[in-house]
């Protein structure tokens, strides 16, 4: 894939998954904004791989659930690039998948869905407000929102982590709706359990066996696994492609 020349918004790319599809974009060629919330330190290393992988970068600090820092990011993005071609929304409130110490459903407040509504929902919206105008006056873009195969299967009920997951599949759907005009696609990637990552460490190892077992390619994804697919999106190999869930689980869920 060939993304020379591209400007490539990936939100919460500091570390992990979001980590990992930056560099992939980088490789291809790609001028990669990596968009961070705490460690500055982390997204400089993120810059620097991108750089040495043979594309650009460089990193922007925003609180992607902040209308307004969303939009002075997007306004010092085109101020610099010029445009984006590609948002790959990424970041979600911290959330660690442990079955037991999950909130039981009668143990959730509100509050708790509310948090990760805002962490998934309201981040998005906030960052597809901001970059519309551009694609539009363009005719062109791809908007990639990381969802997650619990939407499918929840196989283990994270209530509040999954219900937001699932408003963001809506979204992103009525979003492919209004903006196919536009020429702008929108799908969504849902990835099943990744390891390593800071919200996986702790996932005990009976846990990643019960999954292993029902994953037809019997075994867990690596973050390398989940960058494939998101290049592809907002490659032209899918430009008719728009509205899609693609799930990268090994077969999970089919």
């Amino acid at each position: 894939m060939d993304f020379k020349d591209k400007v490539i918004l990936v939100t919460g790319s500091s570390r992990g998954i979001g980590a990992e599809i930056a560099q992939s974009f980088a490789k291809e060629g790609a001028l990669v904004v990596v968009n961070y919330l705490q460690s500055e330190e982390a997204a400089e290393k993120v810059v620097t791989a991108c750089k040495n992988s043979g594309g650009d970068a460089w990193s922007i600090k925003a609180d992607v659930t902040s209308e307004g820092a969303v939009r002075g990011m997007v306004e010092e993005i085109l101020l610099e690039a010029g445009k984006i071609d590609v948002v790959v929304n990424n970041a979600f409130k911290p959330y660690i998948f442990d079955p037991d110490k999950r909130k039981l459903v009668w143990e959730l407040t509100w509050e708790d869905y509310q948090a990760h509504i805002d962490g998934s929902l309201r981040s998005t919206h906030n960052v597809c407000q901001a970059v519309l105008q551009n694609m539009r006056k363009r005719n062109q873009g791809s908007i990639i929102n990381m969802v997650s195969n619990l939407v499918a299967r929840p196989i283990i009920p994270y209530h509040e982590y999954t219900t937001a997951k699932t408003a963001l599949v809506g979204y992103s759907r009525n979003l492919a709706t209004e903006l196919g005009q536009f020429g702008i696609r929108v799908n969504c990637v849902a990835p099943g359990l990744v390891y390593p990552t800071d919200a996986s460490r702790q996932t005990k190892e009976e846990v990643k066996e019960m999954i292993l077992t029902q994953t037809p390619l019997r075994r867990i994804a690596s973050p390398e696994d989940v960058a494939g697919p998101v290049l592809f999106l907002a490659s032209d190999w899918s430009r008719f492609m728009t509205g899609q869930t693609i799930y990268v689980d090994g077969g999970l869920v089919m």
